[in-house]
């Protein structure tokens, strides 16, 4: 198990170490510089707020190829509807908070802390970072946050406070950069991002798509 120092930023390079569960390293802090550092190397903070930093670079990696993007007939007629109203970074943090208030099925809590919600707040405040909300009139009732990496935008998290919300925003998400983003990284598995057409590929694939 790789001990990050507090007042070093580096991490070990995860093309070269490889634990079976992903886990890259432990501790560190989650300054911006840090995390912006992170995912750079295709690094992410996943962690419970009662536990140390934990840092990770799973194997394999679950993303979405905007080409690959699946649109269910019924999602295609609420978008063609103009159900909901979508817009991009126009409240960041309230974004993010909802995204760590959400019950969500078979989780106790959340992993978005106070200081996480600071320093992605920073990021993109510095532009690393952009929020997706989707709108009922005047109402936020869902939305999704993420790190922009140029040609791969790592999602972070999404909430829906009505059906589909967050899909819709997902969705036009992808479609309004899909000449920009090689990649969409959802990280680790889900039925409904599976549903959506992401799958599993290799870390050294998505690796790759880092280093362009």
């Amino acid at each position: 198990m790789v001990i990050l120092d507090a007042n070093e930023i580096s991490f070990p390079d995860p093309r070269i170490y490889h634990p079976d569960d992903g886990l890259i390293a432990i501790g560190g802090d989650l300054s911006v510089e840090r995390i912006w550092f992170a995912y750079q190397l295709g690094i992410f903070p996943w962690f419970n707020p009662e536990d140390e930093i934990l840092w990770w670079c799973p194997n394999p990696r679950f993303v979405l190829f905007p080409n690959e993007l699946k649109i269910s007939k019924s999602m295609k007629k609420i978008i063609r509807d103009g159900k909901f109203r979508i817009t991009e970074n126009v409240c960041f943090r309230e974004v993010m908070k909802n995204c760590g208030e959400i019950s969500r099925k078979g989780q106790d809590g959340t992993w978005i802390t106070d200081e996480m919600l600071n320093s992605y707040t920073q990021l993109h405040n510095y532009g690393k970072a952009k929020s997706v909300e989707v709108w009922e009139g005047d109402k936020l009732v869902g939305g999704l946050y993420g790190v922009d990496l140029g040609n791969v935008f790592c999602g972070e998290s999404m909430f829906s406070k009505v059906s589909n919300a967050s899909k819709a925003g997902f969705i036009w998400l992808i479609e309004h950069y899909k000449n920009k983003y090689d990649i969409i990284d959802c990280q680790v598995h889900t039925e409904h991002l599976e549903s959506l057409g992401a799958r599993n590929i290799s870390k050294e694939e998505f690796l790759n798509f880092l280093k362009k």
